[in-house]
């Protein structure tokens, strides 16, 4: 097949029967995303109380998280059971296209929680005028649609490459793997790539990091009551954030430090954590510290049965 076609996805190969140890636990863990995410979503849905700008920014990271993994876990137990792992161009594209706009994404739904929490705090009287129904669904639009539009043009950018090469040292499809394997001149792609980490992770994380700091100083000058609700409603936000910007530090470093060389096993993981850990994690921890979601599940739980 002509070189750029097809690429194939090397790390499957010559695995031997532990794939299908690799598959049940790839399809229990993705069945357990698809449920709590879908109980978060319901949960927030349903419940008329629960229609408020930290609810539905947390609905947002379920959606979210059942919007990358879609484009992931199929297709990883596919390849697990399949002797052949190829993946066309275009599909690959696409692939990866999903899977970093969900990336992207969470890190600027991160970034409006962090500035909700912040509005809630330091102006909780102006509280429901800033941020109104209308207000929230032009930021969250917004964060979406700059998200996906500058993944999508990367995608159209590594599109035109020309391949020398169609061997992808991933379990997924990466964009920067593809731009490797390229024998055009790539300055473009690789300049873009960095405007595009910029502005959709260190520029998110920076406003984060001044967000919480600038809540921490509010709490150190207030009342004991107040910290505690305060903190009551940060610090899962913050585990998330904590969870996801480790697990995004790992898959930048991997796959921009070339001399970096680690076991095949241990980069695997650490590269795929950006896609396992928050998408299961996100419900579990909201489920578990929100008494009103929890209410919810349970009562969603037990409507089903």
């Amino acid at each position: 097949m002509e070189n750029g076609t097809y690429f194939y996805l090397m790390l499957f190969e010559n695995i031997g029967y532990i794939r299908y140890a690799f598959f049940g636990l790839g399809f229990i863990l993705y069945c357990a995303i698809v449920f709590f995410n879908a109980l978060i979503i319901l949960a927030i849905f349903l419940e008329r109380t629960l229609h408020q700008p930290m609810y539905i920014l947390i609905s947002c990271l379920s959606v979210n998280s059942v919007f990358g993994t879609a484009a992931f876990f199929p297709r990883l137990l596919t390849d697990l059971l399949s002797d052949t792992h190829l993946i066309s161009r275009a599909a690959c594209i696409l692939q990866a296209f999903v899977i970093f706009s969900y990336a992207s994404n969470e890190n600027t739904i991160l970034m409006l929680m962090a500035f909700d929490r912040y509005v809630a705090i330091s102006k909780p009287l102006q509280y429901n005028n800033i941020m109104t129904p209308r207000i929230l669904s032009v930021l969250i639009s917004i964060s979406w649609i700059y998200s996906m539009l500058c993944i999508g043009i990367a995608g159209i950018l590594n599109a035109r490459l020309t391949m020398c090469g169609n061997k992808l040292w991933k379990v997924y499809c990466h964009n920067w793997e593809i731009v490797k394997l390229s024998c055009a001149n790539t300055i473009v792609n690789n300049v873009f790539g960095l405007f595009i980490l910029t502005t959709t992770v260190i520029m998110p994380l920076s406003f984060i990091l001044y967000s919480y700091v600038k809540i921490l100083i509010i709490c150190r000058k207030s009342s004991l009551d107040f910290r505690r609700k305060a903190y009551q409603t940060c610090i899962p936000h913050i585990v998330i954030l904590l969870n996801f910007s480790v697990a995004i530090f790992c898959e930048v470093t991997l796959s921009r430090v070339a001399t970096l060389e680690l076991p095949i096993g241990l980069s695997v993981i650490l590269s795929l954590e950006f896609l396992i850990v928050p998408p299961i994690l996100d419900p579990l921890v909201y489920g578990l510290n929100f008494p009103k979601i929890r209410k919810k599940m349970i009562w969603i739980i037990k409507a089903c049965k």
